[in-house]
């Protein structure tokens, strides 16, 4: 039987492009989810960093003071000298099937040579590097296997990009992402969690017991007024399937609620993106839709984490 992380020594990740903190929530653990527990791993993160000091101000409150708020450039630097684990979802924009399809020559999505950086200096065990299923379309195959390249030249085992379906893992959205991992050399190589669902978690179950809410603002239940737009978020949720995928910049043209003569609030989006109730959003609704839309789903790094240290145990 596998022993937590916690019963060893203190098990170190250092967190970059942390956003609000999804990714991070995941990692650490110890939180519920429509009515599951998803127990803390035995992770804890030392050090993160973020561009955006509204998302800086959210992870603040919900996961603690040790994030750095600054242009990752300028924050390498001051990155811890060791840490056992790095993750980082590195922007995803240029690489984005909603973006310009510029690849890592555009400027935000090269920003992953910062996690090569931080894995050449702290020499962690593992490294966990996540970004948008459209890294594995024909356009950016190219920036796909510059990524590959750059990885590999670490020193480390790199696994095979995979796809995961977010609502393969009780996470009640359409949302494909892929995580790639690298192990340092001797330890057991990163095995993909299986999925936990055969059927997903539908958007009624999900947010069905928000239809009767009034808008709270302190509870994040909050939505845009805008009205049906010729660009953007025009779609309507269906009860029986799981949401759509969460965009981060979606201007105000968020998603329309299944049933509801209203957008989804912010808080439902958080549901459809797999937060917990109690993960507070302390900013405005503009930029709660953001930081929502920018966050890695908390169960499906929850379940990445898990196999993460399922690999460190089994390689004490």
């Amino acid at each position: 039987m596998l022993m937590p992380l916690a019963e060893y020594a203190k098990t170190t990740v250092i967190s970059l492009f942390s956003g609000c903190g999804g990714m991070d929530l995941g990692f650490v653990g110890g939180f519920d989810f429509l009515g599951s527990h998803y127990p803390k791993t035995g992770f804890e993160i030392i050090w993160a960093n973020e561009i955006s000091p509204a998302a800086c101000k959210t992870y603040r409150q919900n996961l603690g003071d040790h994030i750095i708020a600054a242009d990752v450039n300028d924050a390498i630097g001051r990155l811890p000298e060791t840490a056992d684990v790095i993750i980082g979802g590195f922007p995803c924009q240029d690489i984005s099937i909603n973006g310009k399809m510029l690849g890592i020559k555009g400027k935000r999505s090269s920003l992953y040579t910062y996690i090569v950086k931080a894995v050449e200096k702290a020499r962690p065990k593992a490294f966990v590097a996540e970004n948008v299923g459209g890294l594995l379309l024909r356009q950016n195959e190219y920036s796909l296997n510059k990524i590959l390249e750059d990885f590999n030249s670490l020193g480390y085992d790199i696994s095979e990009p995979k796809l995961y379906s977010a609502a393969d893992y009780g996470v009640p959205q359409t949302r494909a992402r892929i995580f790639i991992v690298g192990t340092q050399k001797g330890l057991p190589k990163f095995a993909p969690p299986a999925p936990t669902r055969t059927k997903p978690v539908t958007a009624k179950e999900a947010i069905g017991d928000l239809e009767e809410r009034g808008r709270d603002e302190a509870f994040a239940h909050i939505w845009s007024l805008a009205n049906v737009s010729g660009e953007q978020g025009n779609r309507r949720l269906l009860a029986d399937r799981p949401g759509y995928t969460i965009r981060a910049e979606c201007h105000g043209n968020i998603q329309f609620h299944y049933s509801l003569p209203r957008r989804i609030s912010m808080r439902e989006a958080a549901r459809i993106q797999s937060f917990p109730d109690t993960f507070a959003f302390p900013c405005k609704l503009r930029e709660t839709e953001r930081q929502i839309g920018n966050a890695v789903p908390p169960v499906l790094a929850w379940h990445i984490a898990e196999a993460v240290r399922k690999l460190l145990c089994e390689g004490k």
